[in-house]
């Protein structure tokens, strides 16, 4: 499956999925390795962990409403720092969790954990550093929760 059609996968069924709360959000997306995310390795390639990160990102912008003040308001998502460990490869057609949460934030930024797991264990993990643009710049994290909230109720 192309990552597009993992993306409108993602889209639709958001919409069956129960809404999260803006502040500390957590997430969990079942997926499968598919012939695509493979390397020459025969296993999943490192880069593509950091798209499936954006992927369970977007499903956290989507349930929490984060996605529609992004567009009311005409910000977008920007993911400034990211790092990965990886523990254990992940197979063909291996199914997996991957998980998310937002852990805390400071004046400009959301800090964000990723785990990858199989069967409960852990087999990747990794953090980012994100924030919401406008035209004049960086939004703070707590002007992103209120706009968020006041759009929500």
């Amino acid at each position: 499956m192309s990552l597009i059609f993992r993306m409108i996968y993602l889209l639709v069924a958001s919409f069956f999925k129960p809404r999260l709360p803006i502040m500390y959000p957590e997430n969990t997306l079942t997926l499968r390795v598919l012939p695509n995310d493979l390397d020459i390795n025969m296993h999943m390639n490192n880069g593509r962990y950091l798209t499936i990160c954006d992927l369970s990102r977007v499903d956290m912008f989507l349930r929490t409403g984060f996605a529609r003040t992004m567009q009311k308001e005409g910000w977008i998502p920007v993911v400034s720092e990211h790092t990965m460990k990886y523990k254990k490869p992940l197979n063909p057609f291996q199914k997996y969790d991957v998980h998310m949460k937002i852990t805390s934030w400071d004046e400009k930024a959301f800090h964000m954990e990723h785990r990858f797991l199989v069967a409960g264990r852990v087999v990747a993990e990794g953090t980012s550093r994100g924030c919401a643009l406008s035209k004049s710049g960086v939004i703070a994290p707590e002007q992103v929760i209120e706009t968020v909230r006041s759009q929500t109720v």
